[in-house]
């Protein structure tokens, strides 16, 4: 039988692993960015640390409610990232592509957070306003990146 809290815990999980997810890809995206792109490296080192701050944000929620943190990544992020491999070799490492994976990989955030809190799980208002601040913020950063990709897309048309 689940508690109350183990659907909160399940749902908290399912953002920790979105966080994950996008801490390994900002990394990836910022080792796959050229030198040339400094201002995008910076971007992507900026909002891998707010994962990282978010990540343990949630963890400290999850233990606070008994339950055990999550250490992965979601599947669909790591069928995710063997895609974006293999779209690399095809594609190259590009300015473009880069920030379209980017924007994929805030899309999934987005609707990871929207899901968290259409959940059934039964969410105190303080965990509601610190899932809804943070997905404030990735809303934020998805928009940067839209930016950043259309600015890029209309420079080179």
């Amino acid at each position: 039988m689940t508690t109350t809290n183990d659907k909160l815990v399940e749902v908290l999980n399912d953002l920790i692993e979105i966080n994950n997810d996008r801490v390994v890809g900002y990394e990836k995206a910022a080792d796959e960015t050229k030198q040339v792109d400094i201002d995008l490296q910076a971007i992507f080192h900026k909002m891998a640390d707010e994962s990282r701050k978010y990540k343990s944000e949630l963890v400290e929620e999850v233990r606070r409610l008994g339950g055990e943190p999550s250490r992965d990544t979601t599947n669909s992020g790591k069928l995710y990232r063997i895609w974006m491999d293999a779209k690399a070799i095809f594609t190259g490492k590009d300015r473009q592509a880069i920030l379209e994976n980017c924007e994929f990989g805030e899309d999934a955030a987005q609707k990871a957070y929207k899901m968290a809190l259409a959940s059934d799980a039964e969410i105190p208002a303080e965990t509601r306003q610190l899932i809804t601040d943070q997905q404030a913020s990735l809303k934020n950063s998805h928009d940067i990146i839209k930016k950043y990709r259309d600015a890029h897309k209309a420079a080179n048309n």
